[in-house]
């Protein structure tokens, strides 16, 4: 039948023939050890007057093996041409010719390291340059977390009062060795002054709390004024939390200056100043683009990364596992948020680096201590009590809430002035005590399990006399007025963390949402755990507490509950699992509650998945139109390539060019009146054969270069991209050859492959475009754009899809035009149609049964 014939021509075999794994751990990507190969049949003594005979097999290897062709994939590398191989902003990069670079740059030392000492020293420091950046990295990430914590801590206090012996101490620190303080009292101590006893001389009273009121709006509004200047006059970049562009820059795409060295600078006091303004943000999220920044400036220190930019990303990989682990103070929980949120290649050198930076973050503010109680965050609980199992019921509850939350979409919301979000904030927060402290310190005190040393109106419960004993050991006891007015206090901090999360979020300011989310978590948590543990004192006769629950038993921490509905919040929010349960396991420092938080944290992941299975760095991602290819959507719909690639019926011809039948000035004049990145080489209009894969930025290079560096070079100077310059009158001017810039082995697909593949080889392979044959002939091409462009319109169309009928018809009419003359054969249009026409006589053989006949014959 026709279509096993297709499939012995390598109709099917030649769009993707097989995938070997890597020989170690230097072959970086999924694809590094595709191995492919090539039978042509015809046209081999048209395309470059190599040694090549006529069914030849011309094998190139990405593998460790050796190459069994003389050609590499990069042939430029054997003629250099400054400039070539760099990309423009806002481009991807091409991860398999990145690949390619670093492994022919690390044959080369090889080769050369026993020659001489100094080159084996140089091999060495090659092999160790990895090791350095990552604890260069880890060392910077480290002190800048310790930094920004003591300074927002310091500036946060700032806006209540001062501390005159000392003004660089904030509220807890100035009261440390003071011996006026009581117990029930800690935090006043005559050398901490607020601002109504130094500008008024009173410390209570209806003025001074007026006063107190209005120095603390003031303190809010000028942080958030100064913080939104900074950013919108020197780091436009700084502002957010930065992981969603951090996502898409680790995926291969470029945005220049948002990890420099302004963006850094910038970055760090407006974090300090936007913490301390109040506003319903964290630090923990944009400390992940503050140590990708410090990975990105010290790469550029060692050339094996500052010139390859794949290479870069396993940097940039290890910094984000740091700033998570300076965030949150969980070293194992930064390396599993890298692999499993952020990274996009993640190989197992880049697993033990970015382990290693973690380690050196981590030890290095351990040393700092910027809370001042030896641990790296300053909401570190450790609990006593264990969990029973019917409290799988309201952690369970306590994710479905995380869910809810997590499927709230900020970015539909308009971006509010800062000034006014922050004046709101201060206005509304300064009442209610538990929205007036920073964000981490409720959170700390909604961990904390009440004891004999807690002072807080959370544990403020009625003590039973039992004959001369009052026996305040046991948590299960009535709840007090303290009690109840904190959980009245706690209701309305939910409603307004809430409400201003949403608002807040998209600010042109550093924000991060870990903490604002966890915050939200734990004060759901906290008054679920109170109700509870109300319950089990006064219904301990219930089926579900007699059991478990005795009289006189430890059995309900509220505490834990708390604990519980912030990770659930947070996994609402991110759609995180692993590492989010890690990351909450490193802060409570047991095993015993691991249980409790994977319901939770799945509970959330399952409800939010039910309002949309994106979170809401993806949805931020989409919103601002990066080009992001998700590994985690599934690509279920039946369409084929010829269906994606461009150009359609609608526009013009593929822009190709011939390999040695172009002028200078032809060549020139393709690039200015197109803006494609790239142009398919092919042998000539006639053959239509593909040779190769050009780039715009690449042709412009070597166009410039050659005119400054060579003689002759003129408009009418013929351009070759051949092995071997073409015959030429003897008057003609010098040729330009720039088969040094051609990629010679482009990633092609057929026309009838189906875009599940092709949307898989575009993700494990990060390719930037694939062009579309037909027995060696190119049809089109396909970019990410035009995938993510297809992926969107799947997305839109709830309707079914069309008969294949419809889109035979659709996409390839008649060869013929409306005057009956066929079409020219400039392009894929006219070879189309004679194959449809090759195909029309064959009967009684649906279209859609022939494409699952060739796709099982590809798959086997």
């Amino acid at each position: 039948m026709e279509s096993e014939q297709l499939y012995h021509r390598g109709y099917c075999r030649n769009s993707y023939n097989s995938i070997a794994s890597a020989s170690s751990d230097e072959e970086l990507l999924d694809g590094a050890g595709v191995i492919m190969d090539f039978h042509t049949t015809e046209d081999d003594n048209l395309l470059d007057g190599d040694a090549a005979s006529p069914g030849s097999n011309y094998a190139m290897s990405n593998g460790g093996g050796a190459a069994s062709s003389s050609t590499h994939l990069l042939d430029f590398l054997e003629e250099p041409i400054p400039g070539v191989g760099t990309y423009d902003d806002f481009h991807t990069i091409d991860w398999v010719r990145e690949k390619c670079k670093d492994r022919e740059r690390h044959r080369k030392i090889n080769s050369k390291k026993k020659e001489s000492a100094w080159e084996f020293t140089k091999s060495l420091y090659d092999a160790w340059s990895g090791w350095l950046v990552v604890t260069l990295t880890g060392l910077a990430s480290g002190a800048l977390a310790g930094l920004i914590d003591i300074a927002a801590d310091w500036m946060n206090d700032l806006k209540e009062g001062v501390c005159l012996s000392a003004m660089w101490f904030n509220h807890e620190q100035c009261c440390w060795t003071s011996n006026e303080t009581t117990f029930a009292e800690r935090d006043k101590c005559p050398q901490w002054k607020s601002w109504a006893e130094l500008i008024l001389g009173q410390a209570e009273g209806p003025g001074s709390y007026i006063m107190n009121y209005f120095m603390y709006i003031y303190w809010a509004l000028s942080f958030a004024f100064l913080a939104v200047c900074l950013v919108k006059v020197f780091a436009p970049y700084a502002c957010g939390s930065g992981i969603p562009e951090i996502k898409t820059i680790l995926s291969g795409f470029i945005i220049r200056g948002y990890l420099g060295k302004w963006t850094l600078m910038i970055k760090t006091i407006t974090l300090v100043l936007a913490v301390a303004s109040g506003l319903s943000l964290g630090k923990e999220g944009p400390l992940v683009h503050v140590a990708c920044c410090c990975g990105n400036i010290f790469s550029y220190l060692f050339p094996k990364y500052s010139k390859n930019e794949a290479k870069k990303r396993e940097v940039l990989s290890a910094a984000s596992a740091a700033g998570v682990s300076v965030a949150f103070g969980a070293p194992i929980g930064g390396v599993l948020f890298s692999l499993e949120e952020v990274s996009y290649y993640f190989p197992l050198k880049t697993l033990w680096r970015s382990f290693f930076a973690a380690l050196v973050a981590a030890f290095v503010l351990r040393s700092i201590n910027p809370f001042g109680n030896s641990r790296l965050v300053l909401f570190y609980v450790e609990y006593h009590t264990p969990w029973y199992l019917f409290e799988l019921i309201p952690f369970i509850l306590l994710g479905v809430f995380g869910g809810l939350w997590g499927s709230t979409r900020f970015g539909k919301y308009p971006v509010l002035e800062v000034i006014l979000v922050a004046a709101i904030t201060a206005v509304v927060a300064f009442p209610n005590p538990y929205t007036r402290q920073n964000t981490s310190e409720l959170i700390k005190e909604l961990f904390t399990d009440c004891g004999p040393l807690e002072s807080s109106q959370l544990c403020q419960y009625r003590s039973q006399m039992n004959g001369s004993k009052a026996f305040t050991d046991n948590p299960n006891r009535p709840a007090g007025p303290g009690v109840y007015a904190a959980m009245w206090q706690l209701c309305l901090a939910l409603i307004f963390k809430i409400i201003m999360t949403i608002f807040t979020f998209g600010l042109k300011v550093p924000s991060g949402l870990f903490i604002p989310s966890m915050a939200i978590g734990a004060i759901a948590g906290r008054i679920v755990g109170i109700a509870v543990e109300q319950l089990a004192y006064y219904h301990h006769d219930w089926f579900l507490f007699k059991e478990w629950c005795e009289v006189g038993a430890d059995c309900i921490t509220p505490g834990l509950y708390a604990m519980v509905g912030a990770a659930a919040c947070l996994g609402g929010v991110t759609r995180m699992t692993v590492s989010l349960v890690v990351i909450v396991f490193e802060l409570t420092g047991g095993l015993e509650y691991i249980v409790p938080l994977m319901a939770a944290v799945m509970t959330s992941k399952w409800v939010g998945d039910a309002f949309g299975r994106e979170g809401i760095y993806e949805a931020h991602i989409r919103l601002n139109g990066y080009p992001f290819l998700d590994a985690k959507e599934e690509f279920t719909h039946t369409t084929l390539a010829r269906e994606v690639m461009r150009p359609r019926r609608s526009d013009p011809p593929l822009a190709v060019l011939t390999q040695d039948d172009l002028t200078v000035e032809e060549l020139q004049g393709v690039i200015n009146e197109t803006s494609y990145n790239g142009f398919p080489v092919i042998v000539s209009k006639e053959s239509q054969r593909l040779v190769g894969f050009a780039l715009r930025r690449d042709i412009t290079i070597a166009i410039e270069n050659a005119r400054r560096k060579q003689e002759g070079i003129m408009l009418n100077s013929r351009v070759y991209f051949t092995q071997h310059a073409p015959t030429l009158p003897a008057d003609s001017p010098r040729p330009l050859k720039l088969r040094s810039i051609l990629d010679m082995s482009p990633f092609t697909v057929t026309d009838h492959t189906p875009m599940e593949i092709v949307v898989d080889i575009f993700r494990k392979l990060g390719l930037r475009q694939c062009l579309v044959t037909h027995n060696g002939i190119v049809l089109g091409i396909i970019t990410k754009k035009n995938i993510l462009e297809h992926l969107e319109e799947l997305k839109q169309h709830t309707e079914p899809l069309a008969a294949s009928w419809y889109y035979h018809k659709k996409r390839h009419p008649s060869p013929h035009g409306s005057n009956g003359k066929s079409r020219p054969r400039v392009h894929h249009v006219q070879l189309i149609g004679s194959f449809q026409d090759s195909r029309a006589g064959e009967g009684g053989d649906s279209e859609e049964r022939r494409r699952r006949r060739r796709r099982r014959k590809c798959a086997s």
